[in-house]
């Protein structure tokens, strides 16, 4: 299996991190879960993959290119208009020689159900921007939870096939608004209802294949 080509490719790593080249895990990072404004910085990597443009509402916009040291001191200036004073100090980015830098080590691919979604935006009482759950794929025509049924079994999505391993635990991070960056709704509070904090799975590719929006969904029945 492989991970969705640079997806969490980079991270900004912070003055406590302990990493060696390889992998890391998220505590080496700035997240959204310890200064909720990071949820509403969005990225954008040119076609040719040689710049990525940050913007937010508060810090601005800010077009670097991600595997030059050249333009840390941007990146740090540009943090520091939301990144509190007081938390590990950003140091620059961080990419690992072999591995994308997702919440797992493994090669794995979130996969979020639209049903589920409205069911937790139902609960909280608000219309809930999807970009909360920081999903690779996201479903349609499904029940509500239904993804939960395919833990150990294939799906197979345009060429692909997956292998589904295991549900994803949220955090905080999906308290807030990526709009605002401000914690706006009680997801977690909603989740639990359902007995679970959970939201999506994680799927790992056992057939690569190219995948695009619309395509079809098979899964187990």
């Amino acid at each position: 299996g492989r991970w969705l080509p640079f997806d969490r490719l980079w991270a900004v790593a912070h003055d406590r991190a302990r990493l060696d080249g390889g992998w890391g895990a998220k505590a080496n990072f700035l997240r959204g879960v310890t200064e909720p404004q990071l949820m509403a910085a969005t990225a954008a990597l040119s076609d040719d993959g040689s710049t990525l443009t940050l913007d937010h509402p508060v810090a601005g916009q800010l077009t670097i290119a991600p595997d030059s040291d050249a333009d840390t001191a941007l990146l740090l200036d540009w943090l520091g208009r939301i990144w509190p004073a007081e938390l590990p100090a950003p140091t620059g980015l961080y990419r690992a020689d072999s591995a994308h830098l997702t919440d797992m080590p493994d090669p794995f691919i979130s996969i979020n159900n639209t049903a589920s979604h409205r069911a937790v935006s139902q609960r909280v009482g608000q219309d809930l921007s999807i970009h909360r759950w920081r999903g690779n794929l996201w479903l349609d025509g499904l029940g509500p939870w239904q993804e939960f049924e395919w833990i150990g079994k294939e799906i197979r999505i345009g060429e692909a096939t997956l292998a589904v391993r295991q549900r994803i635990t949220r955090c905080k991070a999906t308290m807030a608004n990526p709009e605002t960056g401000r914690r706006d709704a009680d997801t977690l509070g909603a989740l639990s209802t359902w007995d679970h904090q959970d939201f999506g799975v994680y799927a790992e590719v056992t057939h690569g294949g190219i995948i695009a929006a619309g395509d079809p969904v098979e899964v187990p029945a």
